[in-house]
């Protein structure tokens, strides 16, 4: 029986990305050989829409570049990730790095300006916080 990944949809292909496409790994083959993938997008299934406004933290709020508050969107859906989790006893996600939802050691700084900081996603936090070992695109060779 195969191990379950968490995965951010947009790696494996689904166009669920602010701009409306996706980030698709190469390596998503190698990973369907060894686990039973999980997608999910704690944006979407927070209620946001995709194409939709970029967005990043700022302090403890989540806001896209229009100024527009959607930290109960990011919160919602990543609940939504650790219940998908929780109920199908799932120990690890891989996640897309740099983004608001799930990044895993560094996110936007807030200025809409390009600059990364050292941080976690919303989604990455939540997950890790109860257990969840959290790997970004960036990783992918430690889960192989």
């Amino acid at each position: 029986m195969k191990e379950k990944l968490l995965i951010s949809a947009c790696l494996c292909g689904k166009n669920t990305k602010y701009s409306g496409g996706n980030n698709l790994i190469e390596r998503l083959d190698e990973l369907q050989q060894k686990y039973d993938l999980y997608l999910i997008c704690p944006e979407v299934d927070g209620g946001l829409t995709t194409p939709r406004n970029p967005s990043e933290q700022l302090g403890e709020k989540v806001v896209s570049n229009k100024g527009v508050d959607v930290t109960n969107e990011f919160n919602l859906g990543s609940k939504i990730a650790l219940e998908v989790a929780l109920k199908n006893n799932i120990k690890k996600a891989l996640l897309k790095e740099s983004s608001p939802s799930c990044g895993t050691h560094k996110i936007y700084d807030g200025t809409f300006s390009g600059k990364k900081i050292q941080g976690m996603g919303v989604a990455a936090k939540l997950l890790k916080e109860n257990g969840i070992e959290v790997y970004s695109d960036e990783e992918i060779e430690k889960l192989l």
